[in-house]
């Protein structure tokens, strides 16, 4: 509980770290900029999940399998193999991205112009890169520290990552552009290092913690030798890394294929370039930075979701498994569904909170929120899934998600634009059907198989209908009472404060007189809450 706890927190405040930069880190560089900074950014994150290879989390689960079975020798060997092997992969990585950096950015820009030069890509990418050679270490260390059950060193570790790759983002770009008044191009390169030196400086500090803990760690040369071959080892590491490659590398793919698919298909329906790359980076990347307050529910819920069911699971008790199913998709849902909603009534003020007044970008937020509850729900399936070992319902889920997403952005963007809609909301629309195609194979799956039954969760949503619809009036009654200025950004954050606690309040107020904190989260922890609140009267 501890440890759920903490990771938890460090999630949270990572998060709403990465929220929250972006207002002046945007307002430094421009739209330009940030259409520069999330195409070196798409292409690190797709790489990093390559030169990572799933290792981190096989670290972790072979960590815990031979520290259980007091295998001390080969837990420590298993760790130096993964090093190893990630010692090769990261640097061969770098140096792909490297030297072919130039066709990447071609492909990512293509015939563009009037926007980012090819030039510009290609060195951003190559300062993104440099990342590659220090994020990889990082995130096995992470593994074998949490296949400790130390989960307060990593987390701490995430928040130091972040404050110093946040830090170097704003201070480099605002030097660079607004005191040195160098191109925007320039400061994105500098940002972009932030990544670098972020996971360098928490590298540091996590050997630091792990040398004052070597015995705990077995780290030491004294222990008693293991029959188990470094082959056994290395093949049980890739064994238990492949579905988290296959999970990992699709789950970027998406990002990536959408802003390829949206800038080809914007340009041939005749938009400028600036244009252009702002609604792809809007929907790849900066809409998605505030999405991230939804996500990081299922992030949190996730952390010890697998342990939970993995319990039942191996105890074969299907009832309790069924029950923890039900109860994590009822959580997801009845959370993150309002919050979507409010954030898409509230998009143009939050919009112009984060960035600028925009009326596309507003719009594409609005849509782009409901794509959160729907990674939500891939998330939490997928979680429960691998933690019930379904590996083969993990790898059919996920490509096919991610290939209806591929196959129908292209036609519902000209479908759209042929009918009078934006035509980039197809691509967003092509992406909540892939994540619920996915999250639809994946609970089918164990449905067949074990008789799951997941009326329980259907009931409890269609109740949630009547908090939520309420919800919504008193919001748009609120939006036409009270005026808004989406230029000023005080006006919109007071906006959106009101409409969040009035909104809050109904919702939740109206929840619990119709039962549903009780379906939702069970008598027990109501009564906890009931107590904490009343100071256990």
């Amino acid at each position: 509980i501890e440890g759920t706890f903490i990771a938890t927190l460090a999630i949270i405040i990572v998060k709403i770290m990465g929220m929250l930069y972006v207002i002046p880190f945007y307002a430094i560089i421009g739209i330009e900029g940030s259409a520069l900074y999330a195409y070196a950014y798409n292409i690190y994150n797709m790489f990093l999940d390559i030169s990572t290879i799933g290792l981190p989390i096989a670290m972790s689960k072979i960590t815990n399998e031979y520290h259980t079975l007091k295998m001390m020798d080969a837990k420590k060997r298993a760790y130096n193999i993964a090093i190893n092997i990630m010692r090769f992969v990261s640097i061969a990585v770098f140096i792909i991205l490297f030297l072919f950096a130039k066709p990447l950015a071609t492909l990512i820009i293509g015939n563009l112009t009037g926007g980012n030069t090819i030039e510009d890509v290609t060195v951003a990418i190559r300062f993104v890169s440099l990342a590659i050679l220090v994020i990889p270490y990082l995130s096995v260390t992470k593994g074998y520290l949490q296949g400790h059950n130390i989960i307060n060193i990593p987390s701490v570790g995430n928040i130091i990552e972040q404050v110093v790759r946040i830090a170097i983002v704003l201070i480099g770009s605002y030097v660079a552009v607004k005191v040195l008044n160098l191109r925007y191009s320039v400061g994105v390169d500098i940002a972009l290092l932030g990544a670098f030196f972020g996971g360098l400086v928490t590298y540091t500090y996590i050997k630091i913690k792990m040398r004052k803990n070597k015995e705990q760690l077995s780290l030491t040369e004294d222990n008693k030798k293991d029959k188990i071959t470094n082959k056994e080892i290395t093949k049980k590491l890739i064994s238990y890394a492949v579905p988290f490659i296959i999970i990992n590398t699709v789950s970027s793919l998406y990002g990536f294929v959408d802003m390829l698919l949206v800038l080809r298909t914007m340009e041939g329906l005749g938009f400028d370039a600036i244009t252009v790359e702002f609604i792809a980076t809007s929907i790849s990347t900066w809409a998605g930075k505030i999405n991230m307050v939804v996500v990081s529910i299922a992030m949190g819920m996730t952390v010890s979701l697998i342990p939970s069911i993995v319990e039942s699971y191996t105890l074969k008790d299907w009832s309790m498994v069924n029950k923890k199913i039900n109860s994590a998709l009822k959580i997801i849902l009845f959370v993150s569904l309002p919050m979507a909603v409010g954030i898409s009534l509230l998009a143009p003020s939050i919009w112009s909170v984060f960035y600028t007044e925009s009326t596309v970008g507003s719009t594409i937020l609005s849509l782009s929120i409901f794509t959160a509850v729907g990674l939500n729900l891939y998330m939490v399936s997928s979680s429960i899934i691998q933690g019930l070992n379904k590996f083969k319902t993990v790898y059919i889920a996920s490509i096919s998600g991610f290939l209806l997403n591929a196959i129908l952005d292209v036609p519902l963007m000209l479908l759209f634009n042929k009918i009078g809609i934006p035509a980039y909301l197809g691509a967003l629309v092509a992406t909540i059907l892939g994540y619920l195609i996915s999250t639809y194979i994946a609970l089918n799956g164990i449905k067949k198989e074990h008789k799951m039954n997941y009326s329980d969760m259907i009931k409890t949503i269609i109740k949630t209908l009547v908090p939520l619809t309420i919800m919504i009036l008193s919001v748009l009654l609120i939006k036409y009472i009270l005026p808004v200025n989406l230029n000023d950004k005080l006006s919109c954050i007071l906006f959106i404060v009101i409409n969040a606690i009035v909104g809050g309040i109904i919702y939740f107020v109206i929840s619990y007189k119709m039962g549903l904190f009780k379906d939702v989260f069970g008598n027990e922890i109501l009564v906890k809450l009931k107590k904490k609140l009343t100071f256990k009267r």
